[in-house]
């Protein structure tokens, strides 16, 4: 059989090459205009060793890592991700799934599938304080929902090797967010146990607790003077355990 002749053998390779560039192409631009909605649903990241639910939270304190704090160089709010994205995929934000869990005797605004949260009464878990809460471009900033451990401080222990998605996951995790008042999220700002507790005592104990929960599970670790504060905390209550089921606040129904 006559065989092809060169010339005529290149230019098919080179028109098949250009036709699966455009398809290629054309993929890529219906993926970067898909809307929020079309992204497939998320969970929060699984982590091999994490001590399970519900363990004494001293005993798994006893299993984080010790090290010295990374610097804090090239950290930003916007390393975490968008704030309060739906990663649950039940309709609503996070920060509007928090403040339905944790506030009580709430309104929520019409015509938003029972989402946004219009007022309610938060009894801060770490001052106790009692706040109004109204919706507004000024009232919200009365309550804040708290990243129980600082996205700075998770930054400086070992968040900065991660993958931006888990980051973003971490930020939006329900165990990682408390709605509490403007004072007390203030006064603690990007502080760990070593330089920040909850003025509230008696909620002290959780508070630790949860941070030990995250920490293990996320395999962050904790500063000497953190484990130390940590373990002075927990010293007061030998049984207080990791959180579990409900208490580890998953999103309202």
């Amino acid at each position: 059989m006559p065989r092809t002749p060169r010339p005529v053998a290149l230019l098919a390779v080179v028109l098949a090459a250009v036709i699966l560039g455009w398809y290629s192409w054309i993929d890529r631009e219906d993926a970067s205009q898909a809307a929020p909605s079309d992204l497939p649903a998320t969970s929060a990241p699984e982590v091999a060793g994490a001590p399970g639910s519900g363990a004494l939270a001293s005993e798994a304190l006893a299993q984080l890592a010790v090290k010295g704090r990374a610097p804090r160089t090239g950290y930003s709010r916007e390393q975490f991700g968008t704030p309060w994205r739906d990663l649950d995929r039940n309709g609503c934000d996070q920060r509007n799934d928090v403040l339905r869990r944790d506030l009580s005797a709430i309104s929520l605004k019409p015509g938003t599938r029972d989402c946004v949260v219009q007022s309610g009464v938060l009894v801060s878990p770490y001052s106790g304080r009692s706040v109004a809460f109204t919706r507004g471009s000024v009232t919200s900033r009365q309550v804040p929902i708290d990243h129980v451990v600082a996205l700075s401080d998770a930054w400086q222990k070992g968040a900065q090797q991660w993958t931006a998605d888990r980051r973003e996951q971490f930020a939006n995790d329900f165990l990682e967010l408390v709605a509490t008042d403007e004072t007390t999220n203030s006064a603690k700002s990007d502080g760990d146990a070593a330089t920040w507790l909850p003025p509230l005592k008696s909620s002290r104990c959780a508070y630790v607790a949860r941070q030990v929960a995250i920490k293990a599970e996320y395999r962050l670790w904790v500063t000497a003077a953190e484990r130390d504060a940590m373990r002075r905390v927990l010293a007061a209550c030998p049984d207080e355990r990791l959180p579990s089921g409900a208490d580890r606040l998953s999103a309202p129904a």
